[in-house]
């Protein structure tokens, strides 16, 4: 098999922001492998501070694609699921937490991808209204931070997978 063609590699070059999906839900098993997924993503200090709401109501998605200035998506997706972190006994400063966030977000849309799944990454942290927004539409306690939301379905729209990469932008042993 040509390395190009290792089913990893095509997830990874495949996957695009997709912000169009066809109105069906995903299966009891498809949720279940996500999480699965998101949680074998890597942790700081295996500190596991990550935790995940699985969103699939109607009324509730509808409730964040409005809330969320770019996640009108939501409304039509047929599950988000929302990445939240807990500080709680990080020392001051330590903001690994983004990292491990960012860690499952990415697995979860991998996954998505390996499932015949798309999906997009709505960014929540540190953005503001969004943050204020959303926090109570899904009842966050105030020591967890909103990392993101992958908005997930089954695609209404196709993009090319990615090729290449800017070399511009690669430096090799040094700067």
């Amino acid at each position: 098999m040509e390395k190009r063609q290792n089913p990893v590699i095509q997830a990874i070059l495949g996957r695009r922001s997709i912000r169009s999906f066809q109105p069906e839900r995903a299966e009891e098993e498809i949720r279940e492998i996500l999480l699965e997924c998101a949680f074998a993503a890597p942790s700081a200090h295996n500190r596991r501070p990550c935790h995940c709401i699985v969103i699939e109501d109607r009324e509730q998605l509808a409730r964040l694609a409005e809330a969320h200035d770019s996640g009108k998506m939501l409304d039509k997706a047929a599950l988000a699921i929302a990445v939240c972190a807990e500080t709680a006994g990080y020392p001051e400063g330590d903001r690994a937490w983004v990292e491990d966030g960012a860690a499952v977000l990415q697995n979860i849309l991998l996954a998505a991808r390996g499932l015949g799944l798309e999906g997009v990454w709505l960014k929540v942290m540190d953005r503001s209204p969004r943050n204020e927004k959303i926090r109570p539409i899904l009842n966050v306690p105030g020591t967890v931070h909103i990392i993101g939301i992958a908005a997930l379905g089954r695609a209404a729209e196709t993009k090319d997978p990615h090729r290449g990469y800017p070399e511009e932008k690669v430096h090799r042993d040094r700067w």
